[in-house]
């Protein structure tokens, strides 16, 4: 039985990773700011919880201070919005996609690495926005490629601790439920969670999928920025 705390749990991967180790008798400890669906999960699959803002350090430390020798620490927490005109940028919202998505990550990571057992994981969803610079994605799409190099660097440089970084794409979530576009081979939660449990198991250094989706995105990523750029006028011309 593994000891697993998992953030951004109460809707999406986050819930259904958590459902998923929960019901095959792991410790699970379960962090969200809903309330509600905490103790839900609490009653129903019996996962511990933990409910806090983790855009604030003091609510971390406290909420954190009794865990312990963790085996597996899953990094999901995060949010999305759009700048829908960038001659009109919004520094507001460019400041708080930031704070969830990459400063409370380290915040996490300074509270709850030395909280982890040698021989650990640590597993950081990002998202496949951060391969390329998409329209609208000035905010979003920076936070993830901030988020994924900084899971890369800790693979190069943690001790002990193996690092699992995670580029899903589309995924149908309360998040992507907002989204107005095309969303190619989007994947069901239950989709997801196969995925990154099987890659979790496997101590994969990278999980991504759907490949079909993910490969192009990468192929894509090989181009040089001016033969990507007419591509990304037009998608921003929708």
């Amino acid at each position: 039985m593994s000891n697993i705390l998992i953030t951004g749990a109460t809707s999406g991967i986050g819930k259904g990773l958590t459902e998923f180790y929960a019901k095959q008798s792991h410790q699970v400890t379960a962090c969200g700011r809903n309330q509600k669906v905490l103790d839900e999960l609490e009653s129903s699959v019996g996962a511990k919880s933990k409910a806090f803002d983790l855009t604030n350090r003091e609510e971390i430390e406290d909420n954190f201070k009794d865990i312990d020798g963790l085996d597996l620490v899953i990094l999901n927490a995060g949010g999305c919005e759009y700048i829908d005109n960038p001659n009109q940028f919004d520094g507001h919202l460019f400041e708080r996609v930031m704070h969830i998505n990459v400063i409370s990550i380290g915040h996490c990571l300074d509270v709850l690495l030395p909280k982890m057992k040698s021989g650990g994981q640590l597993c950081i969803v990002s998202s496949s926005s951060a391969f390329l610079p998409l329209p609208r994605a000035e905010a979003y799409g920076a936070s993830k490629a901030a988020v994924s190099y900084v899971a890369r660097t800790l693979t190069a440089t943690l001790k002990d601790i193996d690092v699992t970084l995670v580029h899903p794409g589309f995924v149908e979530t309360p998040l992507t439920d907002k989204n107005d576009f095309p969303m190619p081979f989007i994947v069901s939660v239950d989709e997801a969670v196969g995925y990154i449990s099987k890659g979790i198991e496997k101590r994969s250094k990278e999980i991504h999928f759907p490949k079909r989706f993910t490969l192009f995105l990468k192929l894509l990523r090989l181009l040089p920025f001016s033969l990507w750029l007419p591509l990304a006028k037009r998608i921003a011309r929708g």
